[in-house]
């Protein structure tokens, strides 16, 4: 209460009459009024496509949300046209899955979302009010109750992403995450889908699941709820590593898509060499390459 509240409080007489009690009461609730917090504004889901979700219950829009087009994504078919069709079903109003895109480093697995929620959209045209992507981060996972709840009330459809998820030995926040996919009472809303990518399939360490396991007096119940968790995403898209020719194929794909003037003949050793001094030959590795051959040739990647 603030200085000046609390004086005009203390200087009140008490009330003598029924009047003067309901006026006094009413200045004390006007003050406590003033006192409280605002109330946040509700989000405005048509100010952008894409938002970050920030605890406290912020909701950042994003004017340009940084991604790859579809067609630039190579070596990835089947989990690319899996999750497309999860996706376009869901953005229809038909039942899909949450998606946990598991597997290598650098092979597209967040690329992928966001350039699926970009080409659904643009087949949806003014057919349909757009789908909405909501990021959130690792961090925030406990307060993933909050913007459930935050989104079910609103007549679009979202996907909220996670990148790089996974839980640490002690790390408990996974029970928000159990709860919202299917466990908890609400269940996850008609008009939400949950899509992580992580680098680990069942999204623990397995040194921490090996050892659950070996001081267990029960074994198998012993991790059963921690490994449980990948079991609430019905889709389990695993991205490995490339092989060589995949390696090239995605470097030529960038370099006929930004039209830079250099044939496949030179640029193939280079390309062979950069991924062997990065000991990786991945779809970012590709990336990185590309970025430094361009401004090797003083060409910009618009």
């Amino acid at each position: 209460m603030s200085p000046a509240d609390s004086g005009r409080l203390a200087r009140s007489s008490p009330p003598s009459t029924a009047g003067d009690e309901i006026d006094f009461l009413r200045r004390i609730a006007d003050a406590l009024e003033r006192l409280a917090p605002r109330a946040p504004a509700p989000p405005d889901f048509t100010a952008a496509d894409a938002f970050v979700w920030h605890a406290g219950g912020r909701l950042v829009p994003v004017p340009r949300v940084s991604r790859v087009e579809m067609a630039l994504l190579r070596g990835i078919d089947r989990v690319r046209d899996t999750l497309v069709d999860n996706t376009e079903r869901f953005a229809k109003g038909l039942p899909a899955n949450n998606a946990l895109l598991w597997g290598a480093r650098g092979m597209g697995k967040s690329s992928l979302v966001k350039a699926v929620h970009a080409e659904i959209n643009r087949a949806l045209g003014a057919k349909a009010p757009p789908l909405k992507l909501v990021e959130i981060h690792r961090e925030d996972i406990e307060t993933l109750p909050d913007l459930m709840g935050l989104l079910r009330a609103d007549r679009h459809r979202f996907i909220v992403f996670c990148d790089d998820l996974s839980f640490d030995a002690d790390d408990t926040s996974y029970k928000s995450l159990k709860a919202v996919l299917e466990g908890g009472i609400e269940g996850r809303p008609d008009n939400v889908v949950f899509y992580a990518t992580s680098n680990r399939r069942h999204l623990l360490p397995r040194d921490m699941m090996e050892n659950e396991r070996s001081t267990a007096i029960n074994p198998g119940e012993a991790v059963e709820e921690k490994v449980s968790l990948s079991d609430r995403f019905g889709l389990w898209l695993g991205f490995h590593r490339c092989s060589q020719d995949e390696y090239l194929d995605m470097v030529y794909g960038y370099i006929e898509h930004f039209k830079l003037p250099a044939s496949r003949e030179t640029v193939r050793a280079e390309a062979l060499e950069w991924a062997t001094t990065r000991g990786a030959r991945s779809g970012r590795t590709a990336w990185q390459f590309i970025q430094d051959l361009a401004g090797r040739l003083g060409k910009t990647l618009g």
